[in-house]
């Protein structure tokens, strides 16, 4: 039976039409009949078998490792494949152009990024003062770079250096002899260089003073000027002056800042000139142009060096009438010839003249030509010192078209004549009420013209004024040995009480300098009064202030949200600081006066009945819970309380006109970011 399918299969395969199968094997059977028959009958007609080349070829034949072009081409046209490969394509597409759209939404609305003038505080040295290097009692550029790991310990990111230009320093370097140059007690230009470097190496901006108005006597410019040398004849105010019996007779009454007239006759040149400050520091003309030219050289040249911005001084100096009018007497019935003070006269015709803000203008736009750079912005500040008219010290700001100044400095907390909450409430909201729209605030309690805290208003109220400087909206400017407490020298005939050395540890000298002594005495209080042992305290003025700083750097609302006044009275100021979109507000409760109970809840009815003291002038408080019915504080007591709210006061309707923002910004919690449109 077996045999007889086994003929019979191939007998099948022949009646059907198909392709030849040569290799197909027949059974012996089937071998020999055909072989019997090979010669009497023709072979039957081959038969085709019906199958689909294309198919038995897919069968054999699938996609694998390393298959060659034309493999891969014949895989890649079948429609499985493209249209797979259609669809991946156009979701890349599509999700590359929502990534850009995203990207273009975020910066859209995004606010601008504080810049590192606005995200740090200042820390301004006075060289002279702060670390003497080579032992002859003088601080020095040196000395400031074996110090710079201080500044860093404070948080701080930017240095403010007074003036070091080579000068007689018959002004403690504020009349310069040459401003391409630096004076030999604070050493050469190399070493200059090399505190650049060290500065920017450790991440840090430096910032350095030029006070335009006037020259040093020894000045080469002045030389060329009495002489009458070419266009250096007029780089000066000259003016002939009346001679009688040997007395010379000026031409007008205008009065220096330092007291009598402001004119001085000279030998050489047979003439007066004029001098707003000391008579070995006269007065540049800034009516010339190439005098002007000059102070742009001179900016071009330090900036080509590196520094990261100026503080422009006694810039309301610039410019005098050219009437030469005598200036209004303050007191009319007072004898002329007896006026021999800078207060007894209104100073009409020799500050703030029309023009003035034109030429510092000027130095912006010079300025910007180096800011041009990402990350290099250049810095500009100016003295405003418009202590009477607020209004005019504004005008430092610019316009919303023409830039200026990025802020004039401060002095309102300086310039208080007693302390309490209500005098330090008026000295803030002056600032931020006149402010500009969009501007920047700043902030000083101390400063080498001005006493020390410790001196001006007593020990007791250090750490509460660090406070409340490092948690004002703006830029804090700290004065080197604030953040310890240092105290004006008491040394009989001290000359200059508030620019004492440095107190860096208790051994001799204060650690200012390893010479003998040092060009001012170190202040009696240097053993207990010292960056060292302070160090070692955990509740010492440094600690605290290196705490504020960290605050500052860290939160949100304090380093650029809303300020919002709450209360104030003769002993207390109270405000608050918090952002849009964040539930956690910080609130200052600072004492400048008496001990004082107050209940804030009745003030804010919105307030949690608790809140955290975040930091406290007092550390042992830190983290305790306070009832907002009943907050106390004692004279000179700081708190920082933190709480959380639905209601920012900010919203609040009664407290409209009491709240400013100056780069306001919104956070979002569920992207993390922040974002202009609140």
């Amino acid at each position: 039976m077996v045999e007889e399918e086994a003929k019979s299969l191939p007998m099948e395969l022949s009646e059907k039409g198909g392709v030849e199968n040569n290799g197909f094997v027949q059974n012996e059977a089937f071998d020999d009949k055909e072989s019997d028959t090979s010669s009497q009958e023709e072979m039957p007609k081959t038969c085709v078998v019906d199958v689909d080349p294309v198919a038995t070829e897919e069968q054999a034949l699938k996609p694998y490792a390393g298959m060659p072009k034309e493999v891969l081409l014949k895989f890649s046209s079948q429609a499985r494949y493209r249209v797979t490969r259609e669809i991946l394509f156009w979701l890349i597409i599509a999700a590359a152009v929502v990534l850009v759209c995203a990207t273009i939404a975020i910066i859209a609305l995004s606010p601008k990024c504080l810049d590192w003038w606005q995200a740090s505080p200042i820390y301004r040295i006075y060289p002279r003062s702060f670390k003497d290097s080579n032992m002859d009692g003088n601080g020095d550029l040196k000395g400031i770079q074996e110090k710079l790991d201080h500044i860093m310990y404070l948080n701080i990111k930017t240095i403010w250096i007074t003036s070091f230009y080579k000068s007689p320093l018959k002004d403690l370097g504020y009349g310069a002899e040459d401003f391409y140059d630096i004076d030999p007690m604070f050493g050469s230009m190399s070493d200059f260089e090399n505190l650049l470097a060290a500065i920017h190496d450790r991440g840090l901006k430096v910032i350095m003073d030029l006070i335009p108005n006037h020259t040093s006597d020894k000045h080469q410019w002045f030389q060329l000027s009495r002489n009458r040398t070419g266009k250096y004849t007029d780089y000066y105010i000259w003016q002939d002056c009346a001679q009688a019996a040997g007395s010379v007779t000026p031409p007008n009454n205008w009065v220096s800042v330092f007291g009598n007239s402001s004119w001085q006759f000279d030998d050489v040149r047979k003439q007066c000139y004029f001098h707003q400050f000391g008579k070995e520091q006269p007065d540049l003309n800034f009516r010339s142009l190439a005098v002007q030219q000059e102070i742009h050289d001179i900016i071009k040249f330090w900036l080509g060096k590196g520094i990261d911005g100026f503080s422009f001084s006694a810039v309301k100096f610039l410019l005098e009438a050219t009437h030469l009018r005598d200036e209004p007497q303050v007191n009319k019935s007072q004898n002329p010839e007896s006026i021999t003070a800078y207060s007894q006269l209104y100073h009409d015709y020799t500050t703030t003249q029309v023009g003035m803000h034109d030429i510092i203008r000027s130095f912006r736009q010079t300025m910007n030509q180096f800011s041009s750079e990402p990350g290099r912005y250049r810095f500009m500040g100016s003295d405003g010192d418009e202590k009477e008219d607020i209004e005019a010290t504004m005008m430092y700001y610019g316009t919303a078209f023409i830039q200026e100044a990025d802020f004039p400095f401060n002095f309102n907390l300086i310039n208080m004549k007693n302390l309490s909450g209500n005098s330090i409430f008026e000295a803030v909201n002056l600032w931020m009420k006149n402010m500009p729209e969009g501007k920047w605030p700043n902030w000083a309690v101390g400063g080498p013209n001005a006493a020390r805290i410790s001196s001006r208003i007593g020990k007791e109220y250090v750490n509460v004024i660090n406070m409340l400087l490092l948690t004002l909206p703006g830029t804090p400017v700290t004065y080197y040995g604030e953040e310890i407490g240092m105290e004006n020298i008491a040394a009989e005939n001290a000359t200059f009480p508030e620019k004492s050395p440095m107190q860096w540890d208790g051994k001799v000298n204060a650690g200012f300098t390893e010479g003998n002594s040092s060009w001012l005495p170190v202040n009696a209080d240097f053993q207990s009064v010292n960056v060292e042992i302070q160090m070692t305290w955990s509740n010492s003025t440094l600690n605290l202030y290196r705490e504020l700083t960290l605050l500052r750097n860290n939160e949100l609302p304090i380093h650029r949200g809303w300020m919002c006044y709450i209360w104030n009275d003769s002993n207390v100021f109270v405000y608050v600081r918090e952002l849009d979109g964040l539930d956690r507000v910080f609130m200052m409760v600072l004492n400048f006066g008496q001990e004082s109970t107050i209940d804030l809840k009745a003030i804010v009815p919105s307030l949690p009945s608790e809140a955290i003291v975040r930091l406290s002038t007092n550390f042992s408080n830190a983290g305790k819970a306070v009832n907002t019915k009943l907050i106390k504080t004692e004279m000179g007591e700081g708190l920082v309380l933190e709480y959380k709210t639905a209601k920012p006061v900010h919203t609040m309707e009664a407290f409209q006109g009491n709240c400013f923002v100056a780069e306001k910004a919104c956070y979002s919690s569920a992207f993390n970011l922040l974002y202009v449109n609140c």
